[in-house]
């Protein structure tokens, strides 16, 4: 059976996979939505919601984006024109788009990491950020202010 997919609120697109460590472990400063050329048996699996973003990452060559090391499983169903489940797949971005992405990139220290992978009427989109890795002690520090927020919105409730 399919997992249930989330729908997120207001905007109308379908939720497959999210990258919840990908926050964690980089402070995220620029997002980008960009459109994912795939093959039919890739949006099946995806449709099914099977795919792996934690290992994936965004990269920029001759003039396009590409997403690498992304996992989406071959579809059972599926026959000798499977996809491979590791193949690099184009990003669909405008020029400008992929020109701050390249000025970013070659800046010290950052990354672009998938964030989601969704559907938006019908058509699959990747989001990603662009973000520096965190040091042990700034994940400490985003813990406790999470933590924080939380006992403060706790306080509120239980007060009124």
């Amino acid at each position: 059976m399919a997992k249930q997919k989330k729908k997120a609120p207001g905007d109308g697109r379908v939720v497959v996979a999210s990258n919840r460590r990908a926050r964690y472990d980089y402070e995220i400063t620029d997002e980008f939505e960009a459109g994912l050329m795939l093959r039919g048996t890739e949006v099946k699996s995806l449709r099914e919601g099977r795919v792996t973003l934690t290992e994936g990452y965004v990269t920029v060559k001759d003039g396009e984006a590409w997403l690498i090391n992304v996992h989406i499983p071959e579809y059972t169903f599926g026959n000798r024109e499977n996809h491979e489940p590791k193949r690099t797949r184009k990003l669909l971005l405008n020029a400008h788009e992929i020109d701050r992405l390249i000025r970013k990139l070659e800046s010290e220290g950052f990354a672009a990491v998938p964030l989601e992978i969704y559907f938006l009427r019908g058509w699959a989109k990747l989001s990603f950020g662009l973000g520096r890795g965190r040091k042990h002690y700034d994940k400490r520090q985003a813990e406790k202010k999470k933590e924080d927020r939380r006992e403060i919105r706790q306080a509120i409730r239980d007060y009124g």
